[in-house]
């Protein structure tokens, strides 16, 4: 994600746990909410991926795509602040070790100026940089395709007319899962940590779409289980590196799903641990 010195910023793979509180998302087909210390929004995946057993026949994602507005951040002097806005494949199992990803980030210094960036990330290698402007209030169209070993990840900004591709070879990527995240990114130096959530207030992911096994579908296509992820940042659940975090007490819950799958939205929460 952004880049913080030679720190640089990561996401964390698969940190959902226990039961969300009653803000979240309405889960479809009795699925149980889950609780993230870093991700909020969606996945969609087998049904027994997600209780954590194994299928008969995994669903294998070959792509996914979103479209939001640039969320504006509201800033403080003297407290830096971070929110990524991401579509991802893979990465959402307990024992996952790998997560195709590309999104935007909405952040503020500790002067409390507001910054905007792109990136992408094939986890569990470090965050990449993209060279493309990007506006609070930018309409951002984002995709994620892989086909065999090769991983195509694209960010459109549609205000400026601008477009990023990148083509890679991965050995092993990940498409169990898909992903409409809204993250509070992690900080690694040596050990990594969960970072304070930047107040986006609220934002939505549009144009839902995911394609597995050749059957294309939105959010709640019958052909596959979507999970509701609330952040919440407390020290009783674990980030994907090894150890406890609570940067702060910002957090975010999905709300706002429509019913044909094609749009949900993100808000941003003052007291996530508490509320």
């Amino acid at each position: 994600m952004s880049w913080l010195g030679v720190l640089g910023v990561l996401a964390c793979v698969g940190t959902v746990a226990g039961t969300a509180a009653g803000t979240a998302a309405a889960a479809p087909r009795g699925v149980t909410p889950s609780v993230s210390s870093n991700w909020a929004g969606y996945a969609i995946s087998d049904s027994a991926t997600i209780d954590g057993g194994t299928p008969a026949k995994p669903l294998a994602f070959s792509d996914v795509t979103a479209s939001w507005v640039q969320p504006k951040v509201r800033c403080i002097a003297g407290r830096a602040a971070y929110s990524a806005f991401w579509v991802g494949l893979g990465g959402f199992s307990t024992s996952a070790t790998a997560l195709e990803q590309i999104g935007t980030e909405s952040d503020c210094s500790a002067a409390g100026l507001p910054t905007y960036s792109a990136w992408y990330e094939i986890v569990p290698g470090p965050s990449q940089q993209v060279h493309l402007a990007i506006r609070a209030g930018d309409h951002i169209t984002t995709a994620v395709v892989v086909n065999g070993t090769d991983v195509t990840l694209q960010v459109k900004n549609r205000t400026l007319g601008t477009t990023f591709t990148r083509q890679l070879v991965v050995a092993h990527p990940d498409v169990s899962s898909a992903e409409w995240i809204a993250e509070a990114p992690s900080e690694c130096s040596g050990r990594c940590h969960v970072l304070p959530l930047a107040n986006f207030r609220s934002m939505a992911f549009t144009s839902i779409a995911a394609t597995a096994d050749g059957h294309p579908g939105t959010l709640f296509d019958p052909a596959w289980t979507a999970l509701p992820i609330q952040l919440v940042p407390s020290s009783s659940y674990h980030s994907f590196f090894g150890g406890p975090d609570q940067a702060s007490t910002a957090g975010a819950t999905p709300v706002s799903s429509t019913p044909d799958g094609r749009r949900f939205a993100v808000s941003w929460l003052a007291d996530a641990v508490t509320g």
